[in-house]
């Protein structure tokens, strides 16, 4: 019925659509009629599958930041310790839906294309790392010792992206070479803010060289 059609429920449907097809779907109509949904219950939250994509991306997001709120300490976290939370908690999440997320990021030919359906999260990613900079400067007397929202969740954000890279990629088991490579980025990513860059950045640089090239 339209009272039980939720917007989650349709983005399940939609990622088990795509997975037993292995295609995406070739019109809403055909999507709504093989799922027993009706189109109007599909426009009331998503106005074409490219909002829905998006939409995916943003509930892994929500739903990685309700989970460690779960966590009373995290308030207490240091925000290297909350940036690490985050992504380890985010990736677990990416994990249990991996087969979507290879089909989502792999099924057109063009990158860019691919990485559209991002938008969403990327602004959620972006607002994530400014209120951790925001914590961090709220402490800081000296404007000069103040670190720049913008140039942190920039690289926040393009962390995330290779680390995202990464994961796909990554053959070892329990994803524990992606693990190593959130702790060395994150190190790194601090270090950088913090004007200690070199060591990390060398044994980051390192590591990924062992791991793209080895």
């Amino acid at each position: 019925t339209s009272a039980e059609i939720t917007d989650e429920k349709i983005m399940g449907l939609y990622m088990k659509s795509v997975l037993e097809n292995e295609m995406a779907p070739k019109s809403i109509y055909k999507f709504c009629k093989e799922n027993t949904v009706k189109e109007e219950d599909f426009y009331k939250y998503f106005g074409a599958f490219d909002g829905l994509q998006k939409a995916i991306w943003s509930k892994f997001f929500k739903k990685t930041i309700d989970l460690i709120n779960e966590n009373e300490a995290y308030n207490n976290f240091t925000n290297k310790e909350k940036l690490l939370t985050f992504l380890f908690s985010f990736f677990e999440m990416l994990t249990l839906n991996r087969s979507y997320v290879l089909f989502a990021l792999k099924q057109h030919r063009n990158t860019l294309e691919n990485l559209s359906q991002l938008k969403g999260l990327r602004v959620h990613v972006k607002d994530f790392a400014t209120e951790l900079i925001d914590e961090a400067n709220a402490g800081r007397t000296l404007r000069i010792t103040k670190q720049s929202p913008m140039l942190f969740s920039e690289g926040a954000w393009i962390q995330v992206l290779f680390l995202l890279k990464f994961w796909m990629d990554d053959s070892s088991p329990g994803f524990e070479k992606t693990d190593i490579a959130i702790e060395k980025s994150v190190k790194t990513i601090f270090d950088v803010f913090d004007n200690t860059p070199l060591e990390s950045i060398l044994d980051f640089g390192k590591f990924l060289y062992k791991e793209t090239f080895a």
